[in-house]
C-alpha cells in the first residue's frame, strides 16, 4: 500500500529564510523531536501565562482604584458645588404680609382670631394665586394625610395641615425603634417638607372643636409663654384624619402601662427597657446587673408583659427576644439573659388571628421555640406598678386569676376614638358608631353638609347598613309603583346597593338564589317586610375595614385624586348645575379598597398573609418584609437612613446608651 504521505505536499515555511538562519531546513522540512520540543518550550509558555495573568490583574487592580479616586473626587467636587451654591447670603427684604395675618379678625360663636390669612399667604405670586383657591384644612399628619398631600395636583387647593406633630411616621416600624433596631430619626418626615409641593401650611396645633354651620375648624396651641390659645380655621373642605387612640376596655392601672402609636412612645420604651420608666432611677437590666439585687427582684425586672396578640404586639415581642439574645447577652451578665422572661397574653385563641390560620400557627411555633410565653383565650384584669393579672379558664371550666410580677408591661389592644373625633361625632345625631366617625363610600361624613367634611383612616369606619337606604332603594327600582321588587327590579336595586356601598358585592354574588331565598310566599315578588330582611342581613355579613395603614394610605390617595378632580372640573360642575360640594359621584366612583397583603415580623424571619398566598419563613422572608417596608418610605431620605440603620446594626449592633 502506499503511504499516506507519498501524496502530502511539502512543508515549507511562509517566508524565506536567509541561509545562516538556526531555523532554515537543508533539503525537506524537519519537525523538531517530540522530546526536544517539549523541553524547550514548555517553561517559556507557562512563563508566558503567568506574566499574562499577572499584567490583567494589575490592569483591572490599575481601574478599580483609578476609578475608586475619580467617583471619590467627583463626589467631593459634587458637595463642594452644593456648598458653594447652598451656604449663600439672602437678603430677604420687604416681604409683604397680610394685614389679617398680623392682626386676625375675631369671629364665630365663641369670638376667637379666625386665622383666614397665614403669615406667608403673599410672599411671592404664587402663593398669591394660591390663596384665592378653596382653601382644604386637614386635620392630622398620619398616613391617610399624607395620602392626601401625595395625591393633591399642586394649585388647586390653597392646604393647611393642622397637626400637634410637625412630622409624619412610618409606624410600623415603631417596635424596632423601641429597642433601638433603628433611629426614630429615620421613621419621621417633617411635614413641612411634604407640604412644601403644595405650597402648603403647617399649623403646629390640636383641633378640638368644629363650627359645620360656619365652617371653622377650632384648634388649640401652646404660645410662647406656655399657655394654651385656642382659634379658628375657616375651611371649604375638611378632611379629618387624626388616628385613633388605645381603647382601655376598662381595666384599670392603665397608667402603668406603656403604649406604641407615636415617636415619643417608642422613645419612652427604649428608656424603660435599657433603664427604667423614670429618670435617675436604675430599673431592668441595669438593676438587674447589680449585685445586691435579690433574685426575685432581678426576675420582677427582667419580665416583660406584652398585652395584645396583633401585629404591634407580637413584633414588639420579636423585637424584645432580639435586643436580648443578640446585644445583651455579649455586654450584661449571662445571668441577667437567662432570667429574661418574655409573656404575651392574647384575649383570642392565637396570635395574629386576623392573618390565616397557617401563619397563625408558624408565628405561634416560632414563638414557642424562642421561649417566649404565649398566654391565649385570657383577658387582663388589672395592672399594677409591679405585676399583671390576668383571668383564663382552667381545665374544670372556672375562670382562675393568674399574676406575672414585672417592670414592664405594654398595652396594645384595639383601638377608641380621638377626642376630636368624639367631638365631631356628639354634633351629629346619626353618628353612632362607638370607634369610628361614619361615612358613606365617597368617604364623606354622614350628617355633615354635603361635600364639605371628610374623615378617612383609623378616624373612619365606611358605612355596612343596607336596610338605612330600604326606602330610596325601592323608589329608584320599583319601575311599576305597586309597592313590591320582581326579580328584574330587583336586578336594579342590586345595582344601585353595589354603587352605594361597594363593600357588599361579595354578598351580592348570587342574586337570584338571594331572591328566591327569602321570597317567603312565593309570589314571584319581594315586599317591603322582605326587603327589609334580606337586606339587613346582606349588613350584618359585610366586614368592616380594618384600622391599618394601608387603608387609610389607599383612603387618603383616593380622596387627594378625586378632590383634585373636583377642582379641575370646577367650571363644568357649575355648568351642568352642581355646586363643587355635590361633585364627588360626578367625578369618581366610590372608594373601593384592594387588599394588597399583611405582614408582619417575628424575630429573625417574617410572615406575609397575601389572601389565597401565605409566605413565611426565616432570614429571606425578613430580608423581603424589610424591602416592603423600605420601599414604602416617605422620602428618599429616610430611605437612606433606614438603609444605614440596618447595616450598623448588623455590624456593630444596637445602641445600648441611654439618652
Amino acid at each position: 500500500m502506499r503511504s499516506l504521505h507519498a501524496h502530502a505536499r511539502p512543508l515549507h515555511p511562509p517566508w524565506r529564510l536567509p541561509a545562516h538562519s538556526r531555523l532554515s531546513f537543508p533539503g525537506r522540512f524537519r519537525p523538531f523531536p517530540a522530546k526536544t520540543y517539549a523541553s524547550t518550550t514548555a517553561p517559556s509558555s507557562g512563563t508566558a501565562k503567568s506574566a499574562t495573568r499577572w499584567r490583567t490583574a494589575a490592569r483591572y487592580t490599575f481601574y478599580l482604584v483609578g476609578s475608586s479616586i475619580v467617583g471619590v473626587g467627583f463626589l467631593t467636587a459634587v458637595i463642594f458645588l452644593h456648598d458653594a451654591f447652598t451656604y449663600r447670603e439672602r437678603h430677604i427684604e420687604g416681604v409683604p404680609v397680610s394685614p389679617r395675618a398680623l392682626h386676625p379678625e375675631r369671629g364665630g360663636p365663641k369670638n376667637l382670631p379666625v386665622l383666614s390669612r397665614l403669615l406667608s399667604d403673599l410672599e411671592d405670586d404664587e402663593n398669591r394665586e394660591i390663596v384665592q383657591r378653596p382653601h382644604l384644612v386637614i386635620v392630622g399628619g398620619g398616613w391617610g394625610a399624607v395620602g392626601v398631600l401625595d395625591k393633591l395636583t399642586p394649585g388647586d387647593y390653597h392646604v393647611t395641615i393642622v397637626s400637634p406633630e410637625t412630622y409624619t411616621t412610618f409606624t410600623p416600624l415603631l417596635p424596632s425603634a423601641a429597642v433601638g433596631t433603628v433611629s426614630v430619626r429615620s421613621l419621621v418626615e417633617p411635614l413641612r417638607k411634604i407640604a412644601a409641593r403644595l405650597k402648603g401650611h403647617l399649623i403646629n396645633a390640636r383641633a378640638v372643636d368644629l363650627v359645620m354651620s360656619e365652617r371653622l375648624l377650632e384648634v388649640e396651641t401652646i404660645v410662647t409663654s406656655g399657655k394654651s390659645e385656642r382659634m379658628y380655621i375657616p375651611y371649604d373642605k375638611l378632611v379629618i384624619a387624626v388616628g385613633s387612640t388605645s381603647s382601655t376596655h376598662g381595666v384599670p392601672g392603665l397608667e402603668h402601662c406603656y403604649q406604641l402609636k407615636t415617636i415619643s412612645d417608642a422613645q419612652a420604651i427604649r428608656k424603660g427597657l435599657l433603664v427604667g420608666p423614670f429618670y435617675g432611677s436604675a430599673h431592668n437590666f441595669e438593676a438587674a446587673s447589680l449585685p445586691t439585687t435579690t433574685p426575685e427582684e432581678r426576675k420582677r425586672l427582667l419580665s416583660f408583659v406584652v398585652c395584645g396578640g396583633g401585629p404591634t404586639g407580637v413584633e414588639t415581642a420579636a423585637e424584645i427576644y432580639d435586643l436580648c439574645q443578640e446585644d445583651l447577652i455579649n455586654y450584661f451578665p449571662k445571668i441577667c439573659r437567662k432570667e429574661v422572661t418574655i409573656h404575651l397574653i392574647q384575649s383570642r385563641e392565637h396570635i395574629l388571628n386576623t392573618y390565616s390560620e397557617a401563619i397563625s400557627r408558624y408565628a405561634e411555633d416560632k414563638f414557642m421555640h424562642d421561649n417566649i410565653d404565649l398566654i391565649t383565650s385570657a383577658r387582663v384584669q388589672s395592672v399594677a406598678p409591679d405585676k399583671v393579672t390576668y383571668t383564663k379558664r382552667g381545665p374544670d371550666g372556672k375562670t382562675e386569676a393568674h399574676e406575672i410580677p414585672t417592670n414592664f408591661v405594654l398595652w396594645s389592644t384595639g383601638i377608641a376614638m380621638n377626642p376630636f373625633t368624639r367631638r365631631v361625632a356628639d354634633l351629629l345625631p346619626n353618628q353612632v358608631h362607638k370607634k369610628a366617625i361614619e361615612v358613606d363610600a365617597h368617604l364623606r361624613v354622614k350628617g355633615a353638609p354635603l361635600g364639605e367634611v371628610y374623615a378617612i383612616g383609623d378616624a373612619s369606619t365606611i358605612e355596612t347598613s343596607v336596610v338605612s337606604y330600604l326606602l330610596e332603594l325601592v323608589d329608584e327600582a320599583d319601575k311599576n309603583k305597586d309597592g313590591k321588587i320582581d326579580f328584574e327590579e330587583w336586578e336594579i336595586m342590586v345595582q344601585r346597593i353595589k354603587k352605594r356601598i361597594p363593600m357588599a358585592e361579595e354578598q351580592l354574588q348570587k342574586v337570584r338564589e338571594l331572591f328566591d331565598l327569602y321570597d317567603s310566599d312565593s309570589d314571584n315578588s319581594l315586599n317591603l317586610n322582605e326587603l327589609a330582611v334580606l337586606l339587613q342581613e346582606i349588613g350584618n355579613k359585610i366586614t368592616a375595614l380594618p384600622a391599618t395603614a394601608q387603608v387609610a394610605s389607599q383612603q387618603g390617595k383616593y380622596l387627594g385624586r378625586k378632590l383634585s378632580k373636583i377642582a379641575q372640573h370646577r367650571k363644568v360642575l357649575e355648568a351642568n348645575g352642581l355646586r363643587p360640594e355635590e361633585g364627588d359621584e360626578a367625578v369618581s366612583g366610590p372608594f373601593r379598597y384592594f387588599h394588597l397583603g399583611s405582614l408582619a415580623y417575628i424575630g429573625n424571619a417574617a410572615v406575609f398573609d397575601l389572601g389565597r398566598f401565605s409566605f413565611m419563613g426565616g432570614l429571606a422572608a425578613m430580608y423581603a418584609w424589610r424591602s416592603v417596608y423600605w420601599s414604602e418610605q416617605v422620602s428618599m431620605r429616610t430611605r437612606a437612613l433606614l438603609m444605614i440603620d440596618w447595616i450598623v446594626r448588623g455590624i456593630w449592633g444596637r445602641d445600648l446608651s441611654r439618652l
